[in-house]
């Protein structure tokens, strides 16, 4: 591993430049802007929690409804930094819902090329991936509709559940 002082002067070079932060602050606007226009828009399905900046890593926002808050479950639109793309996942209150939900959802399409539960959550599905941040209400609109059917799609798997 690098020695810190040697990260650390990167990371100045690199903030002089002001690329990094230009984009760091537009994309937690637009993710803002997100939480924002959807709790509008889609007030009738869901209610929406604050956003969560993370640490360059992830911005996201919560989401649920009466039937997820039942089960201690929430879905996160997560703005992945690293691979760039908007991802929706499924997460439980708790260490053991967690496991409990996974214990399921292991098996189904959400986690086939996994060995492992996810760090964070039960599951995580990829929405948008190279998103084009020059059209954003383009890129709103798809992330709505993807928001709705995806979401839908876990929740029919959640209903599914005989044993939970």
């Amino acid at each position: 591993m690098k020695d810190l002082n040697t990260s650390v002067e990167k990371y100045k070079e690199e903030l002089k430049k002001g690329d990094i932060q230009e984009a760091y602050v537009s994309l937690v606007k637009y993710v803002t802007s997100l939480s924002t226009a959807f709790s509008k828009s889609l007030s009738s399905k869901y209610s929406f929690g604050n956003l969560f900046q993370g640490y360059m890593d992830y911005t996201y926002f919560y989401y649920s409804n009466d039937f997820l808050r039942k089960r201690k479950l929430k879905m996160g639109l997560v703005l992945n930094h690293q691979k760039m793309q908007f991802e929706i996942w499924l997460l439980g209150q708790t260490k053991p819902i967690q496991e409990k939900y996974w214990s399921f959802f292991k098996e189904t399409k959400w986690n086939k090329d996994r060995e492992t539960k996810p760090q964070y959550s039960i599951l995580e599905a990829v929405i948008v991936s190279n998103p084009n941040f020059n059209d954003l209400n383009k890129l709103t609109n798809k992330i709505e509709k993807q928001i709705v059917s995806v979401t839908e799609e876990i929740l029919q798997e959640i209903k599914s559940i005989k044993s939970i």
